[in-house]
């Protein structure tokens, strides 16, 4: 526990004006007039306020000391990390050759009267590849795979078994594999007999990834389930793969059945397919909040040690990082690497340090030993030599959280492109630390010295190593087989929409799990093993009723209600301190009485219903009192219902 620093001088405005006055009562006490409208007390109100603010700034001492102290520790204030989303191009109609998406492609939200447009680009080159129908094939349950290409030129094929069982299978081929493309197909299609319901057909398209099976989004589905002719549209996996189905080399997709939802009914009688047309309509490519700097011009070097410079845009997002500087040695560029010190830097390394935040840039110092001679730390640019950053990355924050569908405005004119969109909510911008925030952390830095031993230096590390995660939790095994493990338990940031995640904004991205891990192995104690993964999330449903408040609005009520719920079984907002959901609180009916009662227009709670459920599935169990988690678990709220009487 820090302690508190002492208030120097504890007098205000106020108490000095009432000073000055007792003291002229007793020093002068002919003046008798001590009304704001008479000219001395205007004098002693103006020396009240100057020593006031004299006072306000003694009072800063403690503070500016304490800054000092942690600067000396060269303790930096977290980069701002940048949003990123998935936006998906699409094409204006399917083209023979490939469509280019260049690196640092522009989309945007739309602007408003009330908000700016939050800007992203393209972080690579990206082609919409065309793509056609090469092979079909269909497999039952527990069978090989049977080549139905030739059908397709007579009357067609049965999709699946004459009473399709769950695992039957109709497969596509596609000419080559088209990783993270939009698939257009269109299928002329027909059923002898009862089919499904359109709207929910027991089907699950999916592509082949290498390692198995990946599901597809499935945009559109005019076919009804293969009941009519129609189109498909489907989202293919980032690891799409070709492989051989039938003995056919083939980009394969394959749309299999699925056991249908309680109360939805099965197939009785199998699809026939008598036409298959496929091409690619779009691409998804990743873009990210900021802005690319390229080839700035630092300065001028000076030949001496310890030089400084100011990088022309700030912050830097730390993505970018570890920056490369260019310095121009005769006919060409020498590059300098970034560090974090120059503690291990000799008099040759070409190095430098950067503070992401302020946009410092530094050369090594030439330190005097106790002989009186020089150390130099890290190599001097020669004098004169022009330097250049070759890029890097500005702008991030947590505006960059945009939600889902929000990206629909395409900033650079791309030929046949027509309308972008993010599916999913963008995610991991965070805003730059606050000098606040830096100073809690202080002692802890003091403390690491950069090494971790104990679960708070892991969870410190990991977050210097990836500032854009809302929670860390580090999990030390004691005894049994991952004796000697500590589980890294990753929570990234993510924005909602009335307090409401989708399950897959809980999950951080793959590359911000290898860079904890990776920066974490080289500061780990000898023997240590360390994993970094997500937590295990504990999906819950609450179904309520509560009683309407005369004059109050039932559909307001239920609204708040609703986000009442979603707020308060969050894992990054939620909780009885509105930090997030504490790892491992079990989760009582009780609260939920006592979240709904403080809804503004609730009379009273009828009843709730609380249920445990699969983030993915939502299998639900038995309405229950409690439900327990594990001890390192967070809480998901996978579906609440209000029902409001007397509405």
């Amino acid at each position: 526990m820090s302690l508190e620093a002492p208030n120097l001088d504890d007098r205000r405005f106020q108490g000095l004006v009432d000073d000055a006055k007792r003291y002229v009562q007793q020093r002068c006490p002919e003046w008798t007039d001590h009304n704001v409208s008479d000219p001395g007390v205007t004098l002693i109100e103006t020396f009240a306020f100057m020593a006031d603010q004299l006072v306000y700034r003694l009072n800063q001492v403690p503070d500016k000391i304490y800054t000092k102290f942690l600067d000396l520790l060269d303790l930096r204030l977290y980069p701002p990390a940048a949003a990123k989303a998935d936006v998906t191009f699409r094409l204006s109609a399917p083209q023979e050759e490939p469509v280019v998406i260049p690196q640092g492609t522009e989309v945007a939200t739309p602007r408003t009267d009330l908000d700016e447009a939050v800007i992203f680009q393209t972080l690579q080159r990206f082609e919409i590849q065309p793509a056609s129908f090469h092979r079909a094939a269909t497999q039952r349950q527990g069978e090989d795979a049977d080549d139905k290409t030739r059908a397709l030129r007579g009357s067609g094929f049965d999709a699946f078994g004459a009473e399709p069982a769950v695992g039957d299978t109709m497969m596509i081929g596609l000419d080559k594999a088209i990783p993270n493309h939009l698939l257009h197909l269109r299928m002329s299609c027909q059923i002898d007999g009862v089919g499904v319901d359109p709207e929910w057909p027991p089907l699950v398209w999916e592509a082949w990834v290498g390692k198995g099976w990946e599901e597809c989004d499935l945009e559109i589905d005019t076919t009804g389930g293969l009941n009519r002719a129609g189109d498909l549209e489907l989202h293919i996996p980032a690891a799409h793969t070709e492989s051989l189905v039938a003995g056919e080399k083939a980009g394969w997709i394959r749309c299999r059945v699925v056991q249908a939802v309680e109360g939805q009914p099965q197939y009785s009688a199998t699809p026939k397919i008598e036409s298959i047309e496929a091409a690619t309509i779009g691409g998804t490519t990743r873009v990210i909040n900021a802005a690319t700097v390229e080839n700035e011009v630092v300065g001028l070097s000076e030949g001496v040690p310890g030089q400084r410079f100011k990088l022309e845009t700030t912050p830097v997002v730390a993505d970018s990082l570890p920056l490369v500087l260019e310095v121009a040695a005769g006919s060409g560029w020498d590059e300098w690497r970034q560090v974090q010190t120059f503690a291990e830097s000799g008099p040759d390394d070409r190095v430098f340090i950067v503070d992401p935040v302020n946009g410092d840039l530094a050369f090594g110092p030439a330190v005097r030993e106790p002989d009186g001679s020089l150390t130099q730390y890290g190599a001097v640019p020669p004098k004169g030599a022009p330097m250049r950053l070759k890029a890097y990355l500005t702008g991030g924050g947590r505006h960059g959280n945009a939600e889902a569908g929000k990206v629909t405005i395409l900033r650079d004119s791309i030929p046949f492109v027509t309308s972008v969109k993010n599916r999913f909510a963008a995610s991991g911008g965070v805003d730059a630390e606050s000098l606040d925030d830096a100073k809690r952390r202080g002692s802890v830095l003091l403390r690491t010295r950069n090494r971790a031993v104990t679960a708070e230096d892991y969870e410190a590390l990991a977050r210097e190593s990836s500032p854009e995660v809302a929670r860390i939790r580090a999990v030390a095994a004691s005894d049994g087989a991952e004796a000697g493990t500590v589980r890294m338990l990753v929570v990234p940031s993510a924005t909602d929409e009335n307090g409401r995640l989708g399950f897959e904004q809980l999950i951080p991205a793959d590359e911000t799990l290898e860079r904890i891990a990776m920066y974490l192995d080289e500061r780990r104690t000898i023997g240590t093993r360390v994993v970094v993964e997500p937590p295990v999330y504990q999906g819950i449903r609450i179904d309520a009723r509560v009683k309407l408040r005369p004059g109050s609005s039932g559909d307001r009520v239920k609204r708040d209600a609703i986000a009442a719920l979603y707020r308060y079984y969050h894992a990054l907002i939620g909780g009885p301190e509105g930090d997030g959901w504490p790892f491992g609180r079990p989760i009582h009916v009780g609260e939920v009485h006592s979240v709904l009662q403080r809804v503004d227009g609730v009379d009273y709670v009828v009843d709730a219903l609380l249920r445990a459920a699969d983030p993915v599935s939502g299998e639900l169990s038995d309405a229950m009192q409690r439900i327990d988690i594990d001890t390192h678990a967070l809480v998901f709220s996978y579906e609440h219902q209000i029902l409001v009487e007397g509405a």
